[in-house]
């Protein structure tokens, strides 16, 4: 079972996995953070990411809270880190011409 720390923001304009925060998955979801709302979307957004069943994902601290802790059933923690890689930085020259 892999397990992997969340940074949530709720009631934004879509569901999306933003990227990392340091050792914490950055993700948005449209619920609000009423009655598990939220923590529902973040379990179906990182299943449908995954493309395992919701069931195999559980919410396992922070219920109430935008930092929260997922266990993911059937996984390990470096498979998990494989499904969201880092991206790499953006090389610029750091002169910019002007047209």
């Amino acid at each position: 079972m892999g397990r992997l720390s969340l940074k949530v923001v709720p009631g934004s304009s879509r569901d999306e996995v933003v990227g990392w925060l340091g050792d914490s998955l950055k993700v948005k979801v449209k619920a609000p953070p009423e009655k598990g709302r939220a923590n529902e979307a973040v379990v179906a957004l990182l299943a449908d990411r995954l493309g395992i069943d919701p069931s195999s994902i559980a919410v396992v601290s922070g219920h109430g809270s935008p930092a929260k802790v997922v266990a993911i059933d059937g996984t390990d923690d470096k498979a998990i880190r494989a499904a969201f890689p880092r991206e790499k930085p953006r090389k610029t020259s750091g002169v910019r011409k002007r047209e």
